[in-house]
């Protein structure tokens, strides 16, 4: 497994907004989980991670001078490639493993030194044993059509065939070996060094929020963003504003770097649009992201303007600033969910819709899976990390007790179901495309949110649960299309030169104004939060995953409550298909197609007839 292929899969609350606010008071939420990584290794210096290391450099020198030139001529023996690629793919199993172990112990506490030194070396030392891999998917994608066809006959080696598929699709893109080794090599120092640059910064950096006896870190500052209190949501807004434009320039040539490096990568391995290389990762067609764009933006004036400006009349506003877009609703005061019940709400949803989702949930609470507390130095966010096959997913929280914490929950369980679901197809087939990854995780929060709303005991509650949910959809949905929208013009902007502090101030407030509409009056300040999303950093064009993904689900759910013909069998097939089938393959059971308009539409639609519903409960406790 290469270093690249070694990445978390992440649901950071500034995509999405998923997380809630930090009560700056000690709040009692229960005991709460802290992982337990011994699972992959005993401890950073503990024998087995030389002897794993030991072990992966031995086997890629043998698997080099082994297979080395030899490929193509193996041609069509299918068992003898079969052997080949079940070494190659049981050492990616060892690599990921190590990989994994550091990124986990360095996601639990960026501000250590001696773990960001292991996270360091131990990406360098992965780097330079996959540097004697690099021929094996090149020299695989040499071998002639034919004879790769006649070879797929052989039983052993037909189980790869959606891997070689999907090798085919690279092979316009490839490079020669030694020119594929310096990339590899120079990552080190070029995307992989700003990243950690940016991840170090932002873990140091302090906001001093007013009211606050001492500056906070940026997960707390931006929670606080779902204060009740205006004031405090203000102070926030304008701590953050205030040290972002002190770290601008900083910021800035961060993002000028790896957009010029995304620039050279993307030139030399012929890709003509800004975002070819994002689309090809993730197993669908341009022309299908395009018309989600379309889709959502040709939205934005019956969903977030809409939703926007009812918002702003309930909180007695003519508009909205742009601290007050996630301020919970006056109706219902957000009570405090410890942990212990957070979780029966979570694995009690899972388990009306299939007891096996909600056993395998509970694996993650029982056996030491789930890091849940917020920590200086803790990663921002939530994500769950799949590891390895041979191992088991990691989720990581920093949960505060809201509601919202309590949905980022059930979305990174989800994460973690259809992980465990996929990972018996080994490491070339479990990783399923950013665009499908978020299949589970939005399913598992529709499922939790519908089992809150039937549960509410009035038309109040139903209306704040309903308003949460909106604003998490649009969230997911309107504002990573804006993210997206924003990522294209910085991106192919770069192409002619650098961007200016101000002009990416200008570009940001653009699209957040298309986005967000007339309802939100966008303060002084809000010009520079781009800065602080780190999608844009470590994984450009990502975002676009989650509004596919959310509208899927919404079509999906919609079938669900239509009584769909086995629909849990199906669901549970596409989640255990991983990265072994094209979207459209694991849709058509469905009688889903996500290159006809329609699709994104109907996924819209679900959002659109919620705020409908929020109009009428609107009306009904007036």
């Amino acid at each position: 497994m290469t270093v690249d292929q070694m990445r978390f899969t992440i649901r950071s609350h500034w995509a999405a907004q998923t997380s809630s606010a930090a009560a700056t008071a000690p709040v009692d939420l229960g005991p709460m989980p802290k992982w337990n990584l011994s699972d992959l290794y005993p401890a950073p210096d503990s024998p087995e991670i030389e002897r794993d290391f030991a072990t992966a450099a031995a086997e890629a020198k043998r698997l080099r001078e082994t297979y080395q030139g030899k490929l193509v001529a193996m041609g069509r023996d299918g068992a003898a490639l079969a052997e080949a690629v079940q070494a190659y793919e049981k050492l990616a199993d060892l690599m990921g493993r190590l990989g994994s172990y550091a990124g986990l112990l360095y996601a639990a506490d960026q501000s250590d030194p001696a773990r960001a030194k292991f996270y360091g070396d131990t990406s360098e030392r992965l780097t330079n044993i996959s540097k004697d891999l690099i021929f094996f998917e090149l020299e695989l994608n040499q071998i002639d059509d034919t004879d790769l066809a006649e070879a797929l006959k052989d039983p052993a080696l037909a189980r790869y065939k959606p891997w070689f598929d999907d090798l085919r699709r690279e092979k316009p893109h490839q490079l020669d070996e030694k020119l594929e080794q310096l990339f590899h090599e120079k990552s080190q120092t070029s995307r992989a060094a700003w990243d950690r640059l940016f991840n170090e910064t932002m873990a140091a950096l302090r906001f001093p929020v007013e009211g606050e006896p001492e500056p906070l870190p940026l997960e707390p500052t931006l929670n606080l963003l779902t204060n009740p209190d205006e004031n405090r949501r203000r102070a926030a807004a304008e701590a953050l504003a205030q040290v972002f434009k002190e770290n601008l320039r900083l910021f800035t040539l961060i993002t000028n770097t790896l957009a010029k490096d995304k620039e050279i990568s993307d030139r030399w391995r012929n890709f003509k649009d800004v975002a070819d290389s994002r689309h090809l990762a993730n197993r669908v067609e341009g022309p299908v992201v395009e018309a989600l764009v379309s889709a959502v933006r040709a939205s934005y004036p019956k969903l977030s303007h809409r939703y926007y400006q009812m918002k702003a009349r309930w909180l007695g506003k003519d508009r909205l600033a742009h601290w007050d877009r996630n301020a919970p609703l006056p109706e219902k005061p957000e009570r405090i969910v410890p942990w212990s019940e957070a979780r029966e709400i979570v694995l009690t949803a899972y388990n009306g819709f299939s007891p096996e989702m909600a056993n395998i949930a509970r694996k993650f609470f029982d056996n030491g899976w789930i890091d849940a507390p917020v920590r200086p130095g803790k990663s921002p966010g939530a994500f769950a990390h799949p590891t390895v096959p041979s191992a088991h997913p990691y989720v990581l929280l920093n949960y505060q007790g809201k509601s919202r914490d309590v949905m980022t929950l059930a979305h990174e369980l989800g994460h973690g179901v259809h992980q465990v679901l996929a990972a018996p197809l080994g490491p070339l087939l479990s990783q399923t495309p950013l665009t499908l990854a978020e299949t589970a995780s939005v399913f598992g929060e529709m499922l939790t949110f519908r089992a809150l709303l039937a549960d509410a005991r009035d038309a109040r509650e139903r209306k704040a649960l309903l308003a949460s949910k909106v604003e998490d959809m649009l969230n997911t949905v309107v504002r990573q299309i804006a993210f997206y929208t924003f990522e294209r013009k910085v991106h192919e902007e770069r192409r002619q030169g650098e961007l200016t502090p101000d002009r990416i101030n200008e570009i940001w407030m653009e699209v957040q104004s298309e986005s967000l509409g007339p309802g939100i009056e966008l303060k002084p300040g809000y010009e520079v939060f781009w800065t602080y999303i780190p999608h844009f950093i470590h994984s450009p064009f990502y975002v676009y995953a989650y509004a596919f993904g959310d509208c899927l689900v919404n079509s999906l759910y919609s079938l669900y409550e239509d009584a769909h013909p086995d629909f849990v069998a199906k669901y549970f097939d596409l989640l255990k298909a991983g990265g072994s089938k094209h979207h459209s393959e694991l849709l058509a059971p469905f009688g889903l197609d996500a290159r006809q308009p329609e699709f994104w539409h109907k996924g819209l639609n679900v959002i659109e007839r919620m705020i409908d519903e929020l109009e009428t409960l609107d009306k009904t406790v007036a």
